[in-house]
C-alpha cells in the first residue's frame, strides 16, 4: 500500500467522508457524546480515530484526532486531527470554525476556515494546494450555504419523520478547498451493539458529486463519482433531535474503507434554561 494512500485514510478519511447539512435539535436539547472508530482497508486495521464533543442549546464543539497504528504507522506516521464550533439559529447548523492538520512521514497541511451563516468568510491552507491545470476552479458561490466536514457529523432528524428522515436529501460540503455534494438516500434499518450502545441505527447510502476544487482528470475523481458503494450507518444521540455516523463505507480503488465505531457514548443532560423553565 502506498503511504499516501493510507495516511489520507487516518488524517483526512473521517473529514472526506462526513455526511450532513442543518440540525433538528430544539433550543433546550443538550448532550455529551463520545465514539471511538476503528479505520480498515481489505479488512486489515490501519488505524483508530476518536470523536468527541457537546451539544448545548444553541451551540455545538466537535473534535476529531486520528492515527495510523501498526506496521502502516510505523512506515507512515500517519496522523490527523480537527475540531469545529458552531451555533443554531432558527434549528438549522450555523458553523462558526473548523480546523484540520494531517501529516504523514513526507508532508504535512492545515486548514483554518472560519464560517457564519453557512458562508465562508475566511480561509488559510498552509502549504498552499499546487495549482493544477486540471483542478475545476473555486468561486464565491461555491462558499455559501455549505456546512464543513466535521460540523458535518451532525446528523439532524426532522420531527417523527420516520427511519429515512437523516437520509433523501442532498448536502453541500466545503471543505476549505473543494466543494462537493453528498446526496443521500434511505436504504433501510437494522440492529447493532456495542460498548455503549444498543439499539436501532439508519443506513443511508451516498453519492459523491464534485462540484469544484477537485482535480477533473484525475481517475479517482472519475471512480467516487461513479462509485456506488457508499453507506453510512446513524445512531441517535440521545437528549436531541441528532443523529451521528457510527459506521462508513467506501469502495476505493483499492478495496473497501470502512470506519466502524467500536463504542458509542452519549450522556444527555438539559440545559440551565430549560431546567428553569
Amino acid at each position: 500500500m502506498k503511504p499516501a494512500i493510507a495516511s489520507s485514510l487516518a488524517g483526512r478519511g473521517l473529514a472526506a467522508l462526513a455526511l450532513a447539512s442543518g440540525f433538528g435539535a430544539s433550543s433546550a436539547a443538550a448532550a455529551s457524546l463520545e465514539a471511538k472508530y476503528d479505520v480498515s482497508l481489505l479488512g486489515l486495521t490501519l488505524g483508530t480515530a476518536h470523536l468527541s464533543g457537546g451539544i448545548d442549546g444553541s451551540s455545538y464543539k466537535l473534535d476529531i484526532v486520528a492515527k495510523m497504528t501498526g506496521l502502516v504507522g510505523s512506515f507512515t506516521g500517519g496522523r490527523g486531527s480537527g475540531a469545529a464550533t458552531g451555533n443554531l439559529h432558527g434549528g438549522r447548523l450555523s458553523p462558526a470554525t473548523f480546523a484540520v492538520s494531517s501529516a504523514n512521514s513526507s508532508e504535512s497541511r492545515t486548514v483554518r476556515m472560519a464560517l457564519d451563516g453557512g458562508t465562508v468568510q475566511a480561509v488559510d491552507i498552509a502549504p498552499p494546494i499546487d495549482d493544477k491545470p486540471d483542478r475545476v476552479p473555486l468561486n464565491e458561490s461555491h462558499k455559501r450555504n455549505v456546512v464543513d466536514p466535521i460540523s458535518a457529523f451532525l446528523m439532524p432528524v426532522e420531527g417523527k419523520g420516520g427511519n429515512g428522515a437523516a437520509c433523501n436529501r442532498t448536502l453541500p460540503i466545503f471543505d476549505g478547498a473543494a466543494r462537493y455534494d453528498i446526496k443521500l438516500s434511505y436504504s433501510g434499518s437494522r440492529q447493532v451493539k456495542l460498548e455503549g450502545y444498543s439499539g436501532p441505527v439508519t443506513i443511508c447510502q451516498a453519492r459523491y458529486v464534485p462540484i469544484a476544487g477537485h482535480r477533473a482528470l484525475r481517475p479517482s475523481t472519475k471512480f467516487m463519482t461513479e462509485n456506488r458503494e457508499i453507506n453510512t450507518w446513524l445512531a441517535p444521540v440521545n437528549g436531541t433531535n441528532v443523529m451521528v455516523p457510527i459506521r462508513i463505507s467506501v469502495k476505493t480503488m483499492i478495496g473497501t474503507a470502512v470506519i466502524e465505531a467500536s463504542s458509542f457514548r452519549v450522556d444527555p443532560t438539559t440545559t440551565t434554561a430549560a431546567r428553569q423553565n
